[in-house]
C-alpha cells in the first residue's frame, strides 16, 4: 500500500480523498494555488505545497509543477480527484514516466473515451447500444445533411472532444441545420481546440442515467447500480438521484451487466462510469467518464462502499476481493449540489462565509470544505457542497433532505439552496417524473413568473 498520496485538487474533493487516505494510514500531501492558502483540505493534510498562482491553468492545471512537488516531497501515487487533469492521458503518461502511480484509469483508456467517435465505436464492438447516428465524425454540411435525412430529425451535433454541453447544439428541421452545425464547430474549436463533430438522432424525453463501474487490474468487474442525473441545466448536473425512479430491478440488472460486461472486455481498470440516455424503455450509450463522479456519494449510501478507497486498493494492485452478488442495493438517496450563485440569475456568487451550519442527523451526508470566515474565490467552479441524503426509500429520502435544506445555513454570498428547495417540492420531481429537459423548462416558467 502508499505511504504518501499528492492529492492533484482542491475543494471538497479534496478534502475528501485526504479522508480517505488518512482512514487508510496513508500521509496525503496537498498542492494548493495562492488563492486557496487557508483552503480546509490544506489545513488537513499532513503536508502542503504551494504550486502556483490562483489560475487553474498556473497551479492546478500546471503538470509540472504538480510533478515536481510529488518528486521533492517522496509521494508514492497522485490522486486527481475529478475535473482538472482527472482525465488528461498526457498528464498520466508523465505521471507514470516520473516513477509516481496515477490512481485512475490508464491513458490508454482515458485517451479512448476522451474522443466521443472512439468511444462509441469501442463500446458498438463490445455490445453496448447507441444513439443512432453518424457513423464517425462529419466531414462538412453536405454530409450532415445526408446524415441528418437518413437518421430523421430533430438530431443533435456533437464535438468529438466535447464535454460539459460545449460543442453541441441541436437541429429540429433542415432549416435549422446549417446553423447548428456551423455552431457546434466554432464551439468545439474554441474550447478543445478540434472543430470535429459527428451525429446522433435527437431523443424528445430522455433520463440520463449512468452506471457506475469498478474494475481491478485482475479482471474483476462489478457494477455499483444506476445514477439518474436527468435533471440538468445546460448540461450540467443539478440533482442526482440512486436508484432511478424510471427503473425496474430487471431493467437496472441487465444494463448493468452489459456495461460490467463491456468493460472487462477492453481491460478497464478503476472507477468509470458508464452513461446513457433512456427512453421508452431503451438505453443508448453517451459516454464514459474515465473518473471519480461528483455525484458519487450517492452511489456509496446505497452500497455502503468507499469509492475513493477503493480506487486506492486498485491502484496499488489489490483485488477487488468481492463479486457482483456481493454488492448490496439498500435504500434510496438523493444529492443537491450547492453552488455560491444566485439561485435564479445562477449568477457565481463568490464571498466570504458568515455563519455556516451544515444540516446534520440519520442519513445526512455533506460534503464541503466551507467553514465560516472561509474567502469563496472567484476562480473555480461555483459549487461548494454537496448534500447527500439517504433513506429507506423515496419518499422517507424526500422528506429527510426538505428538512436538510432547511437547516442548511451559509451566510455571507448567495447559494443555489433555495433552488433546491422548489425543485424537491415540485409535484414532477415528487413524482420522479422528469427527463433531461425538464429543469430548464422549470427554470424557465419560474423566471417568466
Amino acid at each position: 500500500m502508499f505511504e504518501k498520496i499528492l492529492i492533484a485538487n482542491r475543494g471538497e474533493i479534496a478534502l475528501r480523498i485526504n479522508r480517505a487516505c488518512h482512514e487508510m494510514g496513508i500521509r496525503t500531501l496537498a498542492v494548493h494555488s495562492t488563492a486557496d492558502a487557508d483552503a480546509m483540505h490544506v489545513r488537513l493534510a499532513d503536508e502542503a505545497i504551494c504550486i502556483g498562482p490562483a489560475a487553474a491553468r498556473d497551479s492546478y492545471l500546471n503538470q509540472q509543477a504538480i510533478l515536481s512537488a510529488a518528486t521533492i516531497s517522496n509521494a508514492d501515487a497522485i490522486h486527481p480527484g475529478y475535473g482538472f487533469l482527472s482525465e488528461n492521458a498526457e498528464f498520466v503518461s508523465k505521471v507514470e514516466e516520473h516513477g509516481f502511480v496515477f490512481i485512475g484509469p490508464s491513458a490508454q483508456h482515458i485517451r479512448l473515451m476522451g474522443d466521443k467517435i472512439a468511444a462509441k465505436k469501442a463500446v458498438q464492438d463490445v455490445g453496448i447500444p447507441v444513439v443512432p447516428g453518424s457513423a464517425g465524425a462529419v466531414s462538412g454540411l453536405d454530409e450532415a445533411r445526408a446524415v441528418a435525412a437518413e437518421i430523421g430529425y430533430p438530431v443533435l451535433i456533437k464535438a468529438s472532444a466535447g464535454g460539459g454541453g460545449r460543442g453541441m447544439k441541436a437541429a429540429n428541421n433542415a432549416g435549422e441545420l446549417d446553423a447548428a452545425y456551423q455552431t457546434a464547430v466554432s464551439e468545439a474549436v474554441a474550447s478543445f481546440g478540434n472543430g470535429e463533430v459527428y451525429m446522433e438522432r435527437y431523443l424528445a424525453r430522455p433520463r440520463h442515467i449512468e452506471f457506475q463501474i469498478l474494475a481491478d487490474h485482475h479482471g474483476n468487474v462489478v457494477h455499483l447500480g444506476e445514477r439518474d442525473c436527468s435533471l440538468q441545466r445546460r448540461h450540467q448536473k443539478v440533482i442526482e438521484e440512486s436508484p432511478s425512479p424510471a427503473l425496474n430491478a430487471t431493467e437496472r440488472a441487465r444494463i448493468g451487466h452489459i456495461a460490467a460486461a463491456a468493460v472487462r472486455k477492453i481491460g478497464y481498470h478503476s472507477v468509470g462510469t458508464v452513461e446513457f440516455l433512456y427512453e421508452n424503455g431503451e438505453f443508448f450509450f453517451i459516454e464514459m467518464n474515465t473518473r471519480l463522479q461528483v455525484e458519487h456519494p450517492v452511489t456509496e449510501a446505497i452500497t455502503r462502499l468507499d469509492l475513493v478507497r477503493e480506487m486506492i486498493r486498485v491502484a496499488s494492485g489489490a483485488p477487488l476481493g468481492y463479486s457482483q452478488d456481493d454488492i448490496p442495493f439498500n435504500g434510496h438517496a438523493i444529492e443537491c449540489r450547492i453552488n455560491a450563485e444566485n439561485p435564479d440569475t445562477f449568477l457565481p456568487s463568490p464571498g466570504t462565509i458568515g455563519d455556516y451550519h451544515p444540516p446534520g442527523g440519520l442519513g445526512v451526508r455533506v460534503d464541503s470544505a466551507l467553514y465560516s470566515g472561509y474567502k469563496v474565490p472567484s476562480h473555480y467552479d461555483s459549487m461548494i457542497a454537496k448534500l447527500i441524503v439517504l433513506g429507506s426509500n423515496r419518499n422517507e429520502c424526500l422528506m429527510r433532505l426538505k428538512r436538510a435544506l432547511g437547516e442548511y445555513v451559509i451566510d455571507g454570498l448567495e447559494t443555489s439552496i433555495p433552488l433546491h428547495q422548489k425543485l424537491v417540492a415540485a409535484p414532477d420531481f415528487v413524482n420522479g417524473d422528469y427527463d433531461i429537459h425538464w429543469l430548464e423548462k422549470f427554470v424557465g416558467l419560474k423566471e417568466d413568473g
